[in-house]
């Protein structure tokens, strides 16, 4: 198999690519399952979800059932030191799929074609442990609240089968004239 985009597996066939199993083994998605960033905001710059920003993070964010959940891989430059992620590489994956989470419940509970652009007004991030940078991490948020504009979202960071990291946030659609409007 050759590499992909990120450093994942490509089939060198170009057939259906295999399934990914998350930390506790379920599956999440086909390889070639397009995001909710890919599907939504394509020319997205932000540095943690912007699919048009070759030196961010470029989380892949996936709805299942009443949870979004994504898969992400770290590499050495994402460390504070050692083997260990870093605090605001966690902040910034949890951060940007949370906002995510909200963005399609938003779409799903009005009724739109495409989600509201939405944005931080609260957040709160609990380290619970050191995280460790040798493998996959899995993010999995899910609505708690929610208004017409806005949506509370609790989420988790994931790696080695042991929540590492916890969150909690409200994010907000923002109306024409803020900046975000229509950044996707």
């Amino acid at each position: 198999m050759g590499m992909g985009e990120r450093g994942g597996p490509q089939h060198p066939t170009g057939k259906k690519k295999p399934l990914r199993a998350d930390c506790a083994g379920r599956r999440l998605a086909r390889m070639n399952e397009p995001s909710l960033q890919d599907r939504y905001a394509p020319a997205n710059h932000c540095f943690g979800c912007g699919p048009a920003n070759s030196a961010g993070l470029q989380i892949k964010s996936l709805p299942r059932g009443s949870e979004v959940v994504c898969e992400w891989t770290p590499a050495p430059h994402h460390e504070a030191f050692d083997g260990v992620l870093s605090g605001g590489i966690i902040g910034t994956l949890l951060d940007c799929h949370c906002n995510w989470t909200a963005a399609y419940h938003l779409m799903k509970a009005g009724g739109l074609e495409t989600p509201p652009c939405t944005v931080t007004a609260e957040y709160h991030i609990v380290m619970k442990r050191p995280t460790p940078s040798g493998g996959p991490v899995l993010l999995r948020a899910h609505v708690v609240e929610s208004g017409t504009d806005r949506a509370v979202v609790e989420g988790q960071l994931e790696a080695g089968d042991k929540v590492t990291a916890t969150c909690r946030g409200t994010f907000v659609a923002v109306r024409e004239g803020h900046p975000a409007y229509h950044r996707w």
